[in-house]
């Protein structure tokens, strides 16, 4: 499309955020919904609306998708999260298939009675045998578990140290905890050090939970996991890390950072999601204790309440844990590791920027919103389909098409990625500039 095409696009639609409407006033609860309702739909009217978009045939490399109007899309697809290409692996698939002809559909029942399974039971020993760690509690989804982990373990007198950038399972579980809530500088251990020396020197007696992760999905970097481990030591604090991202596609045994770093069985609680890796739903918990299992199953929210994981997802989790346990996982992380790097240096060709060190999550500079949702605009009919990633998600003026990789993509979905995005910025910026100034309010660049 030539940029005419656009040009009569509202600047209201290229600015603004979900934050502003994530307090509404009113009395009426329901009807004080359509301020949002009237943004998001100008965005979607104009072309601008990118989120709630649907897979025909599951998340392969290359994909057929529609809009949450119906607008059907097909092209290389960099934005589904399944980094070892499992969700379609014929194994994974043999498994699903036989457990449901063994055993139904469905767990009925939560883990504190009874639904669990022979499945669930022997995952559990897996991840644990996986990670070092003795006990492994699982949740139906990651969030569930990073939310779960928080709210179990903190009670209101207690506070949460956490990097600014956790993500929100992990937010939402300490607002719903405490009101102690400090969030440090990304990756600033100091910073934490002085906040964890500030409580203890006022409070002796309460508990202390440190939040990291990883590996952080929006900037694609990771903390000194040796350094906070020891600050918790100090501190008399706990130390939980959410392995969401890295666990079984990063590193050569596929222990993510946690192994990377030597940290095996080191730290104090590790929490993870399947979603990203492991080709289904479903979070874990996983401590050196028993007390602590025990406890967050019957004291943790989601754990207890919610239905277990069914026979189908626990079945095909633990096929895939043995699959990234193995050589073909290996292999699949040394095929991930060459995609990454080739998408990383093509992008650098074609003088696209991006954030962090290498891995499956590689987010693409834009910077301004408006900039941002142009960009987007333009990806489907091109034939690229990727994710749109905005303030609040990211800081204002920081927006990125976030770009996530398979280990099944090839040389020439890279290079036709590449070649869109750069396409689709460069009338993006053209169109842009038409627009004129009433589109671009004053921002923040990304760095």
């Amino acid at each position: 499309m030539t940029t005419d095409t656009y040009a009569q696009v509202p600047a209201a639609a290229l600015t603004g955020s979900m934050r502003d409407f994530r307090v509404p006033g009113g009395a009426d609860l329901l009807g004080r919904t359509e301020g949002f309702y009237r943004w998001q739909d100008l965005r979607r009217q104009n072309g601008l609306w990118p989120f709630s978009r649907a897979t025909e045939d599951g998340p392969k490399t290359i994909c057929a998708a529609q809009d949450d109007s119906g607008n059907r899309m097909q092209g290389v697809n960099f934005a589904s999260q399944d980094y070892l290409s499992l969700a379609s692996h014929p194994e994974i698939k043999a498994t699903a298939i036989e457990t449901i002809e063994r055993c139904g559909v469905h767990s009925a029942g939560s883990p504190a009675l009874v639904g669990n399974t022979s499945h669930s039971v022997s995952l559990e020993r897996k991840i644990a045998e996986f990670l070092n760690m003795e006990h492994v509690v699982l949740y139906p989804t990651g969030w569930g578990a990073g939310f779960g982990v928080v709210k179990g373990l903190v009670r209101s007198a207690d506070h949460v140290v956490m990097d600014m950038l956790s993500h929100s399972c992990l937010q939402e579980g300490a607002n719903a905890a405490t009101n102690n809530i400090h969030l440090f500088r990304h990756l600033d251990n100091d910073y934490c050090r002085d906040i964890l020396a500030k409580i203890r020197a006022k409070d002796k007696d309460n508990g202390i939970l440190v939040i990291t992760e990883g590996l952080f999905s929006m900037d694609s970097d990771t903390p000194k996991l040796l350094e906070l481990q020891e600050l918790c030591r100090e501190y008399r604090a706990t130390l939980v890390v959410d392995v969401a991202h890295d666990l079984g596609c990063l590193g050569k045994e596929g222990r993510g950072h946690i192994g990377m770093q030597d940290m095996l069985g080191k730290i104090d609680v590790v929490m993870g999601s399947f979603s990203k890796t492991f080709a289904s739903n479903g979070g874990f918990v996983a401590s050196r204790s028993r007390a602590v299992k025990e406890y967050l199953r019957f004291y943790s929210a989601p754990a207890t309440f919610s239905n277990a994981l069914s026979p189908a997802q626990a079945a095909t989790i633990l096929k895939a844990f043995d699959i990234v346990d193995s050589l073909e996982g290996r292999m699949l992380r040394l095929e991930l590791l060459a995609n990454v790097l080739s998408l990383r240096r093509e992008l650098t060709e074609a003088g696209l920027e991006f954030y962090g060190d290498p891995s499956a999550i590689v987010c693409v500079k834009m910077g301004s919103e408006g900039l941002a949702r142009l960009v987007s605009r333009r990806l489907p009919g091109l034939g690229l389909v990727a994710n749109l990633v905005e303030f609040p998600a990211v800081p204002k003026g920081a927006a990125r098409i976030r770009m996530q990789v398979m280990a099944d993509h090839s040389e020439q979905n890279i290079s036709d990625a590449v070649r869109i995005l750069k396409t689709a910025k460069t009338e993006a910026e053209q169109e842009l500039e038409s627009l004129g100034n009433e589109a671009q309010p004053a921002r923040r660049t990304a760095a």
